[in-house]
């Protein structure tokens, strides 16, 4: 096994202890959007999950929304029962994960209060996660992702980006 960074052993440790069946591969041109994840892991956009924190009335809730699609902030307002939804600022999304915007896994989670996962990942064999870098990804089942994160599934998707 390579040297990897501490937040990528993090979540490497955290899938070695839930004994499913993931795996993480490193990416050297780097994968910081999901275009480029998409590229290099070669998959469709929509199998790459974008880790999306949000602060909803002052707690942190993390979406995971298609790679081809933004996040629809009435979707997530509606989903916990925020009346305020706003995109975590750098240092929250440090805080809220532990990890740095760009890198987020969507686990181990530290301050997040809730997880939501958009329905769409369920179309997909196989969907990739950031796995605690930006040229680390993690491979796994969309339902091994929803127990893994703790999430809830609902739509989230927005629009569609070209």
């Amino acid at each position: 096994m390579t040297d990897w960074p501490e937040s990528v052993e993090r979540v490497s440790a955290f899938l070695r202890a839930a004994a499913v069946d993931a795996r993480i591969e490193e990416f050297s041109e780097g994968t910081p959007t999901a275009r480029e994840a998409a590229r290099a892991v070669g998959c469709e956009l929509g199998q790459i999950v974008k880790s999306l924190v949000l602060v909803c009335d002052g707690a942190y809730v993390l979406a995971l929304v298609p790679g081809d699609r933004r996040a629809d902030e009435d979707a997530v307002r509606a989903a916990v029962g925020a009346a305020e939804v706003r995109v975590a600022k750098p240092a929250e999304v440090v805080h809220a994960t532990g990890f740095e915007p760009g890198a987020v896994a969507p686990f181990p989670q530290r301050a997040v209060t809730q997880t939501l996962m958009d329905t769409s990942f369920f179309a997909h064999e196989e969907v990739w996660v950031g796995a605690g870098s930006s040229s680390h990804m993690a491979s796994l089942r969309p339902a091994e992702l929803l127990k893994l994160s703790g999430a809830k599934s609902v739509e989230l998707g927005g629009s569609t980006r070209n």
